[in-house]
């Protein structure tokens, strides 16, 4: 059960979400989108529609998730189907009685046959698209969800380094994110954030390639792109790469003191009112000038939550300001097809006055090299 404090912060987040869509010109919106509603009720459930008006709330659900719903969202009104009606026949029979002419819809990710059956059904009704607002409310964290990223990034770390501490010639890349796994799950968390990119040799090249059968010893090049979740559904997102044996190769040295120092620049950058284009650009000029920009053609980092890509994206596109409490991944790569690729990537929370890496990982040249 939530307490009071819980039970407010969603509140607060509802209310917010009211002030965007009024200025929408709406009489309400319809949250369909399953980690948007979560982020509004506190539910962990799925298959439950959000309906929010300027002076009510409203969840649609079914028989299966009853108990759950009253434990989790207490004080939000619900509307229980039966398994005869479909979701958007509830739907379509609760906006009817709360006489709305103008639904605002999330159609960035509402498939097209549920908004067609809504459109038919709904003939008095304007289906308005009013996309991303909720996601824009996520991007900025409040002092829980920060905490439970803190939390996230201390168990994904403590994963990595058993993971270290077991690698051994002849494991496979499947094997040790097996263990990764396992070794989170023992730690506390709920899962691995997503499924690990682990990559020996010229796999390392592939920004996400899934671990196969290639050993340990198969290359002295080991990347491990990795996450942790917590039993609240927030994520980290780290990467590092590392040497497995002597490498007498310089091109080593040069790509990963290039993006290491390209990742430095970036973060040194990040402060409330920059925008991401210009973090983006801080961390792709250094590294074109350094003789690799045709190896770099991903954004630098994402915003992550409850999913591991959320607003803002650090892009060469994206003209976004960053804004205190934001969470952010900065992750420069190099990546040269049949050699071998360097990324290295931390969790950044953006400050009042600046910045703070949340994640403490060793990425310094002397810290590459690990035992075998």
């Amino acid at each position: 059960m939530p307490n009071q404090s819980e039970t407010n912060r969603y509140k607060i987040r509802r209310d917010k979400l009211r002030g965007i869509i009024n200025s929408e010109e709406v009489d309400g919106l319809l949250v369909s989108t399953e980690k948007n509603v979560s982020y509004l009720t506190g539910f962990t459930g799925d298959s439950t529609w959000l309906l929010l008006t300027a002076d009510s709330e409203l969840l649609i659900s079914d028989f299966r998730y009853v108990t759950q719903l009253e434990e989790e969202c207490p004080g939000v009104d619900l509307y229980i189907r039966t398994s005869k009606t479909t979701l958007t026949e509830a739907l379509v029979e609760k906006v009817a009685e709360r006489g709305l002419k103008r639904l605002g819809i999330e159609g960035h990710s509402m498939t097209t046959e549920v908004f067609n059956v809504l459109d038919k059904a709904l003939e008095s009704v304007e289906l308005a698209s009013v996309c991303w607002k909720v996601e824009e409310l996520r991007a900025v964290k409040d002092d829980h969800e920060i905490q439970e990223i803190r939390e996230a990034v201390r168990l994904a770390e403590k994963g990595f380094a058993y993971l270290q501490a077991i690698l051994t010639p002849q494991v496979t890349e499947q094997q040790l994110a097996y263990e990764l796994e396992h070794a989170v799950r023992n730690f506390g968390g709920d899962e691995l954030s997503f499924h690990p990119i682990i990559a020996v040799g010229d796999r390392s090249a592939m920004p996400h390639y899934r671990p196969g059968k290639l050993k340990i010893a198969d290359s002295p090049i080991l990347l491990v792109d990795w996450g942790a979740q917590t039993h609240s559904g927030y994520k980290s997102d780290l990467t590092r790469t590392m040497l497995t044996a002597a490498f007498p190769d310089p091109k080593f040295e040069t790509v990963y003191r290039t993006v290491l120092e390209a990742q430095r620049l970036a973060i040194e950058a990040i402060s409330p009112g920059v925008s991401c284009q210009k973090v983006d650009t801080v961390a792709r000029e250094y590294i074109q000038n350094a003789g690799f920009g045709e190896y770099f053609d991903h954004g630098l980092g994402h915003g992550i939550g409850l999913d591991i890509h959320e607003l803002p994206r650090f892009s060469q596109s994206s003209n976004a300001p960053l804004e205190a409490g934001m969470v952010v991944t900065v992750e420069p790569g190099i990546y040269l097809a049949g050699w071998g690729g360097v990324r290295i990537e931390d969790d950044v929370l953006v400050t009042e006055c600046g910045c703070e890496v949340l994640s403490s990982v060793p990425k310094d040249w002397d810290s590459v090299r690990v035992s075998v």
